[in-house]
């Protein structure tokens, strides 16, 4: 044993523990314009896809803190005392987000939020209600997936979230499919029955597949000293989930300034469509998040992540430019999304705003993933502060100025605001960086050998 500079991580290794979970996030994000797909052919596509849009972003809205799950899942569990304590939190957290989903949808609570908090329309209330009502156990499905995915992708099994995305779309699309046949369902009907049924069978399938890993690799695992306490877990996981609470506040958010900006109800019919297709493009960034927390733990990985961040930041907008920019934009809103034709123009025009959201959401996760990994959350809370605020003032000058469809400032708030947390989140993630390096230093290897 020599110590050394550790040599690159190998670019095979980062590929092995990615591309599944970026399959997985692709695989996950074709299922918003799908749904939203099989709804535009439903009858009153405009008002069921502008419902289905406030309910998505409710519904999510509600369960922002399980979503961190994932991270602290895979940050967090190094062995079986600190798999049992987290796997209580998560309970917990669980439990008090379905309570909470199921006071709004079914309570006069709702009434509330939809006429007097988000100011929808008043065609769209009543729909949206059922379809609220449908996607009660959201919260309890997505949790406890994102749980027991970080178990797998911490003890690399990474490779296992892909099939459990893919069976989620197999009963996804069953389900729309047959609420398509049958066409006697509302569109806001088919469409939260189709995700919640694909949620719930993704999630059961996730704790199937972390049974042997618990077994062979988190039982045995080396015991952690010291062990994991709710002080720790709280002060790592109150700041990531502030954090996905407050960016998901956008989406309602943005349904309000959309419903106050001039043709109210074409961008709110527009909005669940194109946002769909644009997080289909960032997906591959946002699975970034999960494989840089698990490849900084090995020598060498700074460098690697560095290079290929860098390449895949300048791949992904220019193939988004060329589907933009060629009459596959056209072909997808017209015949996958199925929109009217009167809102197929808007939609193609409106999605240029896009156009950096793929880049930025990706290097947003080198530099979250870093931030996540040395446990000093705070910062990344900071970031999304910086996020609402550049996004509410460019809603609030759209809605001034009552001169721009609303889908067009929407589009253009998200993006600047993702730029203003990117540019705070590189600056706060260089001491995360160099701590990795200073360890790597460090760290007694044995020569030529990375990985």
């Amino acid at each position: 044993m020599i110590t050394q500079t550790a040599p690159a991580l190998p670019l095979r290794r980062i590929a092995r523990v990615w591309w599944p979970l970026a399959a997985s996030w692709v695989v996950m994000t074709v299922e918003l314009p799908l749904i939203s797909a099989i709804i535009a052919r439903l009858a009153h596509p405009e008002i069921n896809l502008a419902a289905w849009g406030v309910v998505f972003g409710l519904a999510t809205i509600i369960q922002a803190p399980s979503t961190m799950l994932l991270a602290a899942s895979t940050a967090l569990n190094k062995d079986w005392a600190s798999y049992l304590k987290l796997r209580r939190i998560m309970a917990g957290i669980l439990l008090s987000l379905t309570l909470l989903h199921g006071l709004i949808a079914f309570t006069p609570l709702y009434d509330g939020v939809m006429k007097h908090l988000l100011g929808v329309p008043d065609a769209i209330i009543e729909p949206a209600r059922l379809g609220l009502m449908i996607m009660t156990p959201w919260s309890l499905g997505t949790g406890y997936r994102r749980f027991q995915q970080g178990v797998l992708i911490q003890f690399d099994r990474s490779r296992v979230v892909i099939w459990g995305s893919l069976l989620r779309l197999t009963v996804d699309s069953l389900v729309l499919l047959t609420g398509l046949w049958l066409g006697t369902f509302a569109g806001i009907v088919v469409g939260p029955s189709a995700i919640i049924a694909g949620v719930l069978t993704e999630a059961i399938y996730a704790g199937w597949c972390v049974r042997p890993v618990l077994r062979r690799d988190v039982r045995p695992a080396p015991k952690v000293e010291p062990g994991l306490t709710l002080g720790d877990f709280s002060r790592f996981y109150i700041p990531l989930a502030v954090m996905v609470l407050l960016t998901l506040v956008m989406q309602p958010l943005v349904s309000a300034a959309l419903s106050r900006m001039p043709h109210p109800l074409e961008s709110l019919a527009i909005w669940p469509v194109v946002y769909g297709f644009l997080i289909m493009w960032q997906s591959v960034g946002i699975s970034y998040n999960e494989a840089v927390i698990a490849l900084l733990d090995r020598p060498g990985a700074v460098e690697s992540l560095r290079r290929v961040t860098g390449w895949a930041a300048t791949v992904l907008p220019l193939l988004l430019a060329l589907v933009l920019a060629t009459p596959l934009a056209r072909l997808w809103f017209t015949y996958v999304a199925a929109l009217p034709p009167g809102l197929v123009e808007l939609a193609q025009q409106s999605a240029w705003l896009g156009l950096l959201l793929p880049a930025l959401r990706l290097l947003l996760s080198w530099y979250q993933g870093a931030i996540t990994y040395s446990r000093q959350t705070r910062a990344i809370t900071e970031s999304v502060i910086l996020f609402l605020a550049v996004c509410v003032a460019t809603l609030g000058a759209g809605i001034m100025w009552q001169t721009v469809a609303g889908v067009y400032v929407g589009l253009a708030a998200i993006g600047l605001a993702y730029l203003a947390q990117t540019s705070w989140l590189r600056h706060r993630s260089r001491p995360a960086f160099q701590a990795v390096q200073r360890r790597d230093l460090r760290r007694p290897i044995v020569a030529g050998v990375a990985d």
